[in-house]
């Protein structure tokens, strides 16, 4: 090694606190559930691939609005619903009485989760845990809350899926977190297997397919910037060129993907539907 190699100083470690809050005031603003609630598919099918019984318990893990919470009260699971979004939590709630379902939602981080060990049957996140800054810690607590022989169910955006190139298109304009994994990660079946594998006795990961419909480009476009936390935060902290930009590469990205003809949005978006069983 060269002398100038070894007083080369070490790259600093993220600050992964501050990361969190940064993301907390994301997630918080603009209102994630009416892009959620799209998402109720995915929850169902989750919960199909887990092959829940009736009366398991059931914990869901930065559940946002509740999709996969409900999914698994409608299969009379005992279910707990967990976020640390108090307004998601609220959204959640509501829909859970409006179908009179029976659920027990509680705050609570992904990274630290107040439970105690081997406390669940069945621990699921769609969408949600993949976005903690402290991967191997996240996975490490749903681990630990689930008990010996459960399953873990995950629904994860891939790298390659338009939602993956949605999070790469908008870090091309507003640079992510330094030193912190992609969220994309958790959707291959290889970082998956570094984070759970130990305490597996199996992992299954299957590609699966998403379809966002929506009326136009523009329709999405507004949702997305209005409501979607991640989006509506890069639009704030750009000028107007830079927002001029990143709505052309949006929709750009979006023709790509797009497979409607009749001016309408079809867009197939690849996500990794994974049942991990614990050891």
């Amino acid at each position: 090694m060269s002398t100038s190699a070894a007083l080369k100083p070490a790259p600093a470690q993220p600050d992964l606190a501050a990361v969190k809050q940064r993301q907390h005031g994301a997630w918080s603003s603009g209102d994630y559930a009416v892009v959620g609630t799209t998402l109720q598919i995915v929850g169902e099918q989750l919960c199909e691939a887990l092959d829940l019984r009736a009366g398991s318990k059931v914990l869901d893990v930065a559940a946002g609005n509740g999709n996969a919470t409900l999914a698994a009260a409608r299969r009379w699971c005992d279910v707990t619903s967990t976020d640390y979004v108090p307004a998601l939590l609220k959204r959640g709630r509501e829909r859970a009485a409006a179908d009179h379902l029976m659920v027990e939602f509680r705050e609570a981080d992904a990274e630290a989760l107040p439970f105690a060990d081997g406390s669940y049957d069945v621990v699921v996140s769609t969408f949600g845990v993949m976005f903690t800054p402290d991967q191997d810690k996240a996975a490490a607590e749903l681990a630990r809350v689930c008990r010996s022989g459960g399953k873990i169910g995950l629904a994860n955006w891939t790298p390659q899926g338009f939602i993956g190139q949605l999070f790469k298109t908008i870090g091309g304009h507003v640079a992510p977190p330094a030193g912190v994994k992609s969220p994309a990660l958790w959707g291959t079946p290889a970082r998956l297997k570094e984070m759970f594998g130990d305490q597996a006795s199996e992992i299954t990961a299957e590609p699966r397919m998403f379809v966002f419909r929506y009326r136009s480009p523009e329709h999405w476009l507004e949702i997305f910037k209005s409501y979607y936390g991640p989006m509506l935060k890069a639009f704030a902290v750009l000028d107007e060129s830079g927002q001029a930009a990143l709505r052309h590469d949006l929709i750009t990205l979006l023709g790509e993907f797009n497979r409607a003809d009749d001016g309408t949005v079809v867009v197939h978006s690849e996500y990794l539907e994974a049942v991990i069983t614990k050891r």
